[in-house]
């Protein structure tokens, strides 16, 4: 038997097409309901639950019951960077060439990955933070810099708390669709929420889009740009 961890079992678990509905579905940060769930997936619900009680004693997802109903999210933005890369690579592999319907574009351009910013306009923040030495992109590991560090705070960022979370500040996670990397991480996370609660950029209903206010669009390019 191989030494390490045994990928087998989670690749069982994200293999099943139903499941893989599912975890797609909560890539997009909200926590859903089995009933939701089995929407996204084609399912009935009792099988639902089956698929969620396997994702959750596998560890991908967890559960938290609100009133009535018990609500899943996934486990951590590490499943998520995980998902983004088996698209990725179901990209390359598998797609064949198709007439894209008018979500397609939008996705591709900007879209919420778990917590944080996905697509062209995600890469395209990653790469200038690169670029501008805010952010240092080592073969192993990313890691902020002190002008970095600097120019979050004046941005209006909490360095300190996020400094002092158990969660990394910097992750990389392979986008899907430009297949090159967008920022996830504590420091992802809280420039995504930064615009969304300001009202500058919001996702639109049912979908993992994300679009972006004029103002918004002022905002990221400010940031882009320094």
């Amino acid at each position: 038997m191989p030494a390490g961890p045994n990928i087998a079992i989670i690749a069982g678990l994200v293999g099943d097409p139903a499941r893989a509905g599912m975890l797609s579905a909560l890539m997009a940060g909200r926590a859903l309901t089995a009933s939701e769930l089995a929407q996204v997936a084609g399912v009935t619900v009792q099988t639902a639950s089956s698929h969620l009680s396997k994702l959750s004693d596998g560890g991908l997802i967890v559960a938290r019951k609100q009133g009535r109903h018990r609500y899943f999210t996934l486990s951590g933005d590490d499943v998520a960077q995980v998902l983004e890369g088996l698209m990725g690579l179901a990209e390359r592999i598998l797609a064949k060439p198709v007439r894209t319907g008018p979500k397609d574009p939008g996705l591709r351009k900007a879209r919420i990955c778990y917590d944080h910013l996905a697509g062209e306009m995600g890469v395209g923040l990653f790469q200038s933070f690169v670029e501008r030495g805010l952010i240092k992109d080592d073969a192993d590991d990313l890691a902020l810099t002190e002008d970095g560090r600097r120019f979050f705070t004046d941005f209006g960022l909490d360095m300190g708390s996020l400094e002092s979370a158990r969660r990394p500040v910097c992750r990389p996670c392979l986008d899907w669709s430009a297949r090159r990397t967008h920022l996830a991480g504590g420091l992802g996370a809280a420039i995504l929420d930064h615009f969304t609660s300001r009202k500058w950029a919001w996702r639109v209903p049912d979908t993992r889009m994300i679009e972006f206010s004029p103002k918004g669009l002022r905002e990221y390019q400010a940031l882009c740009s320094g």
